[in-house]
């Protein structure tokens, strides 16, 4: 018998069978079961409903309308008496009292500084300098001119006026200086016209010039008095809704200031216009003749959200002296009569949530209690009296479902304007809501308690 060699049998790696070895890849079935659960959670958000939030914001219920307007004032241009150059003492939008000195003509223009200057006077001079240099602002050329009759002011404080040569222009009556015209000095609210509104053909008129006047040219204007009006043309629309109102607040664009005037509607010919008077506030538009403005006729102001988003929920009314304080933490809650095993009563205290304080229609005053903190027909007792009284009548509160944590909490509101589409509810309401809070946009698409993230 000859000698053969045993052959050790390979094993066959990869079939399964007896005695066969299975390869196990840890990897692939990690990379299976994540693929699996990313198949699972697209099913879920495919078939899942979506629910839509809204973030509350703060503000009017409707944007109010901007105008432009013409400003009306009382006001006279002033012209030379004489022949000559004209020397202004007074910057441009200030206020003087009479017979105060403006500006003077003379054959020679006045000198700002002179030998005389003492280092007081040097000082100011620097100070009204500094001033201006921070305040500078290149693409307002025109405060060079302030700053120059600025100085001519100052130099003139210091001078002996008796010695200046030529003629003196002062301020006939308490005003306000300015060194622009336009034409519309004497326009009046009765004397409006369509064609005064268009803006592209105002060109207004600068007044201080360096150049020789001659005797009747214009040399300054002078607003006399404080009472000012601005008039706007408006539609039969815009007239209904302004007839309610006796005075007005207006925002002026110009600087986001208000002001508050009275209100008066007037018609010339086809055309309606609602003239607003002031009797503070001009200086700062002394220059304008045209203005843009907001009416603010929109007064409430509150949390806007959307109509679509409020719900109504069940409470239960309890009187309020049935209430008590308890618990760890003195919270408000209500003694609940309870029956023991051996057939006897005892009290417990349940403490309760409680959304508000009504008085019904029997001029009682009641609580909302939340339908989760008591059960229907629950038993409240009184640790002062035999006295009973039956959980039951419910009534209703408006309110939103607020989704800050991730699941639809209940929360009140109290409206108090509306439109068609959002509503504004009052800020600072107990168990309500507050600026920069999610709710449900549809509060009809979710159910209190609903996880939703």
């Amino acid at each position: 018998m000859s000698d053969k060699k045993r052959r050790r049998p390979k094993p066959d790696s990869g079939r399964s069978g007896p005695g066969r070895y299975i390869n196990f890849n840890i990897g692939t079935v990690i990379f299976g079961a994540i693929f699996l659960y990313l198949i699972i959670t697209v099913v879920i958000y495919l078939t899942a409903g979506h629910v839509t939030s809204y973030q509350v914001t703060s503000g009017p219920l409707s944007q109010n309308e901007t105008h432009t307007a013409i400003a009306l004032r009382a006001e006279e241009i002033v012209s030379a008496g004489s022949s000559g150059y004209v020397n202004y003492f007074i910057q441009d939008s200030s206020k003087v009292s009479k017979d105060s000195t403006v500006c003077s003509i003379s054959s020679d223009r006045f000198p700002l500084a002179g030998d005389t200057e003492s280092e007081q006077d040097l000082s100011e001079i620097r100070s009204q300098a500094s001033v201006y240099s921070k305040a500078f602002d290149s693409n307002d050329f025109s405060s060079v001119y302030d700053f120059k009759y600025k100085l001519n002011g100052v130099a003139l404080a210091q001078a002996d006026t008796s010695s200046l040569s030529g003629t003196l222009c002062n301020a006939s009556s308490d005003g306000i200086v300015t060194y622009s015209s336009d034409g519309y000095e004497s326009l009046t609210a009765d004397t409006l016209t369509p064609d005064l509104f268009q803006i592209r053909s105002y060109q207004p008129q600068m007044l201080a010039t360096t150049e020789q006047v001659s005797v009747s040219d214009p040399i300054y204007r002078l607003i006399t008095s404080e009472e000012w009006s601005i008039v706007i043309p408006v539609t039969d629309a815009q007239t209904v809704q302004l007839s309610s109102h006796d005075q007005i607040r207006v925002k002026f664009l110009k600087d986001d200031q208000s002001e508050t005037g009275s209100l008066r509607l007037f018609s010339i010919g086809d055309q309606r216009y609602v003239e607003i008077s002031f009797n503070s506030g001009m200086i700062r538009y002394c220059n304008d003749r045209f203005l843009e403005v907001e009416l603010v006729t929109n007064t409430y102001s509150g949390l806007k959200i959307p109509l679509s988003a409020t719900v109504t929920k069940d409470f239960y009314l309890i009187p309020t002296e049935w209430a008590v304080t308890g618990g760890e933490n003195s919270s408000l809650g209500f003694l609940v009569e309870t029956e023991t095993s051996d057939g006897g009563t005892a009290t417990s205290f349940v403490e309760t949530t409680i959304y508000a304080e009504m008085t019904g229609e029997d001029q009682k005053s009641y609580y909302y209690v939340d339908t989760n903190s008591l059960e229907a027909g629950a038993v409240l007792v009184r640790s002062d009296s035999n006295s009973r009284f039956t959980v039951g009548e419910t009534g209703t509160l408006e309110g939103v479902y607020c989704i800050n944590r991730g699941y639809a909490v209940f929360r009140r509101i109290s409206i108090i304007d509306q439109n068609d589409e959002y509503c504004i509810v009052e800020t600072g309401t107990d168990y309500g809501i507050a600026q920069f809070d999610y709710i449900v946009y549809d509060g009809s698409s979710v159910n209190e308690d609903d996880i939703l993230y």
